[in-house]
């Protein structure tokens, strides 16, 4: 029975969530793990822009791994694909077109679409599709999966109440005291095995104004790409819920140093592609020069403004 009386812990939410019918798992990673095992994939097309994170669960999980070029556009290249292999295709930015993706699913059929950078972009059918939370909410862990395969063994339930404190301390204080703790929380997950997702992040998940966060990013991002669409090398597409707004310059290095020092904080989608591909390769360029700017549900116009003045001061 239940613990009756006594101090009162976080209210439970009961609003509704998106994706509220899909499996929900602890993160991206093990959502991979999830389909590996349950669709017996052993052999898998990746991109090479893509984090290494995803070639780290193919290599732990023995699968053999090939890979595909895209290009600007984010589109892959035309590759000659077996029975028995299957294709990951990366919504980059969500700028892959529904039309599309069923084009690839046509083309390929056995294809895995990863949608973590595209949280709002609705599932399409007989799809096995992959959305990870922390990318667009403040919470520790947490992925949905759209599948209609099942691992036949029981998957225990995470926990993540000693992995918000980084969440809940920059929400009062400053980002920056709180940078280990969120990066130790990302390297966390890269031995973890396969479980559900945690109480606390599914409640959380429960209490989010999913139709605000949409509507927020979906102007912000709109409003960055009209700023910047005439000095963007990109082909940028105006989308819902957007997750960053890519904007691709040939001195992005530089500005990003830049900025650092006004205290905007642009990364760098993947710095492990610098390394593994060749300075003249599309994939090479793509993470060097795309500055993936914020355009989520914490900005206003005016923070957007700002930005935008600080990074036409060094384009």
């Amino acid at each position: 029975m239940k613990e009756i009386g006594g101090y009162i812990e976080l209210d439970t939410f009961h609003g509704k969530m998106l994706h509220e019918k899909a499996k929900h798992l602890n993160c991206g990673r093990t959502a991979l793990m999830y389909l590996i095992e349950s669709r017996n994939i052993r052999k898998l097309w990746l991109p090479y822009f893509l984090c290494n994170s995803v070639s780290d669960v193919c290599k732990k999980c023995g699968i053999e791994i090939k890979y595909y070029h895209v290009g600007y556009d984010f589109r892959i290249e035309d590759i000659k694909m077996y029975d028995d292999e299957w294709l990951y295709i990366v919504n980059y930015y969500g700028q892959l077109s529904d039309e599309y993706i069923l084009s690839l699913k046509e083309k390929y059929n056995n294809v895995i679409l990863d949608n973590a950078q595209a949280y709002f972009a609705l599932p399409l059918k007989n799809i096995d599709t992959i959305y990870t939370c922390r990318k667009f909410f403040g919470v520790p862990d947490g992925a949905v999966l759209y599948t209609d395969s099942d691992i036949k063994r029981t998957v225990p339930v995470d926990e993540s109440f000693e992995r918000i404190h980084y969440i809940l301390g920059r929400y009062e204080r400053t980002a920056g005291e709180f940078y280990k703790e969120s990066s130790d929380n990302n390297a966390f997950f890269k031995n973890e095995p396969i479980k559900q997702m945690s109480k606390l992040t599914e409640n959380i998940l429960h209490g989010v104004d999913y139709d605000y966060i949409k509507k927020c990013r979906t102007e912000n991002f709109a409003y960055l790409n009209k700023q910047f669409s005439n000095i963007n090398m990109l082909n940028v597409e105006n989308i819902n819920g957007a997750f960053m707004y890519p904007l691709m310059v040939k001195n992005a290095e530089y500005i990003r140093k830049r900025l650092v020092e006004k205290k905007i904080f642009i990364p760098v989608l993947w710095p492990n592609v610098l390394k593994e591909m060749t300075e003249n390769s599309i994939e090479y360029h793509l993470a060097n020069d795309i500055l993936p700017l914020p355009c989520d549900q914490r900005y206003d116009l005016k923070i957007l403004k700002y930005v935008v003045q600080e990074v036409n001061t060094y384009v």
